[in-house]
């Protein structure tokens, strides 16, 4: 068989693509590219000349202009002005001519415990193969590799899964994505780049022992960091954790990188790096740590130096309220998550919110995506209301907002008033505050909290939250309490895991010690610390109060409507659950399951299973994926000009759960840091 090159570039002797050719492994390294640190090369099967083109990745970033402009003959500006019309023919038309995908190199064991390099064929994640499309896909691929390498297919999507559950894996041999991903070495969490001095911790104890030691220039190394880790300059895990942890919500929010590196410990014997000063990077496709021979001359961060000024907060009498009596501009008297709260009940009553800002947006060559979402809707060709409206529609139907009530700061304002020693606690503080006399923050604080704790709840604050509920709280069963400050969410601060909630609460003496813990949580020492350390007073930080009826749930979790580990994708949201309540994914009591959901084109994948040896059924991942588009059809009002917001690319933080009727709930909404 005679090997063609062919090329798109000015200079055709740059580009080493080759056409009908078989390919062997020294093939394939020169034409391969490297993705998620894994050699790749790009494939096009051509069933009407029944061959196939092997791209050169330096000279074809995208199949689809390949295919378009080198094999087709079209000019790039009129595959711009059909790309979508295109991207159907070659990822969803059933009788299609082109067959895309990609083969990844990887290397994995023998009988013998021997290395031994293994091919990957996938698709798009966007890709409609049907299971006998799957299945000549491979064997055509298959007859034309090395016979001495092994090749497996990959299902791209929850959808090629089930077409290849009716076919023998003899015929067609797979390997699913958390099979192939679950046990990788390294993974990226949150890219960056630092230097610092790498401190390593083998155990929790020997973290504790140097925790007050650490500082902005260290890099925090160990299995899993806690979620009360201070801020430094960069994180290191040892153990498998998820992008959503609260850790990584820090890494994200602190801007400062953040991997799992599964052999750091023989790294760091090998090359004497704990305590060495090091240069971290963490890419979407690659982490590096380097020692530096010398030790570097730094500046403090800029966080550090940073000063976050917070709106006066609104401390006139205000009444206790139900949620869904609260619009987002009530996060100065009620706390942030508490206004978002009660924004969602408005959103979902209402009906009015335009939520599809998001898919209005141009992504060139695309003038918008309403097309792909009227598509999601099962909609042909609508006007922009009727889109709207759908969408509105869809997101009050799919998901509901929790009922409860919110107390005001005002409330927790005449709580610290009532009493003397509080006032005299306060003080003490503030005046080590403003001194800069860190070493004494951590006895006054848990002092203040002790305080805060023990002190009695004044009859007329008692009063007022009795007076919130239809029945006297001892009649309500189980309550979640949680924490709704003005000094979270904010544009560098995170405050993602710093206050208290409470999740088991019964009766009216649990509710005031749970609502007291949560007022308390504000003056803990690490929210003083992480307040202090960008500016924010003490004068202007007040704990609002949220209180839920407790819903038990069948499943739980946490979704943010991007990829967090690929800041360019806006196609993929990013889901964790587990079963049971959403607090033990939050928490990282256990490792939960992963899901990204494609909520353009459509379609879901497995990225982990976690601590459960089984996915979920694939009713329930389709209403997964109904969460999902709902969380990115949010994203366009809580992020929107509408909601206070300029940039309707700015993803959500959303706590989710759902019950056991199989309906779901929303319990929290915040920005998520990019």
């Amino acid at each position: 068989m005679t090997a063609q090159l062919l090329s798109d570039a000015a200079d055709p002797a740059t580009d080493r693509t080759v056409v009908g050719e078989n390919l062997s492994l020294p093939l394939f390294r020169t034409l391969s590219g490297v993705l998620a640190g894994h050699p790749y090369l790009k494939v096009v099967v051509d069933r009407a000349e029944n061959t196939w083109h092997l791209l050169d990745t330096a000279a074809h970033p995208f199949h689809v202009n390949y295919v378009a402009t080198r094999v087709l003959g079209m000019e790039l500006a009129a595959l711009d002005a059909e790309l979508d019309a295109f991207n159907a023919s070659v990822y969803m038309d059933p009788g299609r001519r082109f067959l895309l995908g990609v083969l990844s190199l990887h290397t994995g064991e023998d009988a013998e415990g021997r290395e031994r390099p293994f091919l990957v064929l996938e698709t798009t994640e966007a890709d409609t193969m049907s299971g006998e499309l799957l299945a000549f896909f491979y064997e055509f691929v298959r007859a034309r590799v090395d016979g001495r390498l092994p090749v497996l297919l990959k299902p791209a999507n929850h959808g090629q899964e089930e077409e290849l559950a009716a076919i023998s894996e003899r015929l067609v041999p797979r390997i699913l994505s958390h099979e192939l991903f679950g046990s990788r070495t390294r993974t990226p969490l949150n890219p960056g780049e630092v230097t610092g001095r790498l401190r390593f911790f083998r155990t929790n104890e020997e973290y504790a022992a140097a925790e007050a030691g650490l500082g902005w220039a260290d890099i925090v190394a160990m299995p899993c960091l806690p979620d009360d880790v201070p801020r430094v300059a960069g994180f290191l895990n040892t153990a498998q954790i998820t992008p959503l942890s609260h850790t990584n919500v820090l890494a994200s929010g602190w801007g400062i990188p953040n991997a799992i590196v599964r052999d750091l410990e023989q790294l760091v014997e090998r090359d004497g790096l704990d305590g060495a000063w090091v240069r971290y990077r963490v890419g979407e496709d690659e982490i590096s740590l380097e020692r530096l021979e010398e030790e570097p001359v730094l500046r403090a961060p800029a966080w550090h130096q940073q000063r976050i000024r917070l709106e006066p907060p609104l401390l006139e009498d205000a009444p206790v309220l139900s949620l869904h009596r609260l619009r987002s501009a009530d996060r100065d008297r009620y706390g942030t998550k508490a206004a978002n709260l009660g924004e969602l009940h408005h959103v979902l009553d209402s009906r009015t919110a335009d939520l599809t800002a998001f898919y209005g947006r141009p992504r060139p060559p695309r003038d918008d995506l309403y097309g792909h979402l009227a598509t999601r809707f099962g909609l042909s060709d609508p006007s922009v209301p009727e889109l709207r409206a759908r969408a509105a529609d869809f997101v009050a139907g799919t998901v509901g907002a929790p009922e409860g009530v919110a107390l005001p700061f005002a409330l927790q304002q005449h709580f610290l008033a009532s009493s003397p020693a509080l006032q005299q606690g306060i003080g003490k503080l503030k005046m080590a505050l403003e001194l800069d006399a860190t070493e004494v923050l951590d006895p006054l604080c848990l002092q203040l909290q002790q305080l805060i704790r023990h002190t009695p709840v004044p009859e007329s604050v008692t009063r007022q939250i009795s007076q919130a509920f239809p029945v006297p709280p001892a009649e309500l069963g189980r309550l979640v309490v949680r924490s709704s400050s003005n000094a979270e969410d904010l544009p560098g601060f995170s405050a993602a895991g710093v206050y208290d909630s409470v999740t088991t609460v019964h009766g009216t003496g649990e509710l005031l010690d749970a609502v007291r813990q949560v007022w308390a949580s504000l003056v803990s020492p690490r929210s003083v610390r992480l307040r202090h350390q960008v500016g924010i007073s003490l004068d202007d930080t007040y704990m609002g109060v949220i209180i839920q009826e407790y819903v038990p749930a069948s499943l739980g979790g946490v979704l943010v409507t991007c990829d967090p580990t690929r800041r360019e994708d806006f196609r993929n949201v990013y889901l964790n659950c587990s079963p049971g309540s959403p607090e033990q994914v939050v928490d990282g009591s256990v490792l939960p399951q992963q899901y990204l959901y494609n909520v353009v084109e459509g379609g879901g994948r497995t990225v982990a299973l976690g601590s459960w040896g089984d996915g979920l059924p694939a009713a329930t991942r389709a209403r997964l994926a109904d969460l999902s588009l709902t969380g990115r059809l949010l994203q366009s009002h809580f992020s929107g000009s509408d909601f206070g917001g300029a940039d309707v690319d700015k993803p959500l933080d959303i706590e989710w759960l759902m019950t056991e009727r199989g309906d779901f709930r929303l319990v929290q909404i915040r920005p998520y840091a990019l």
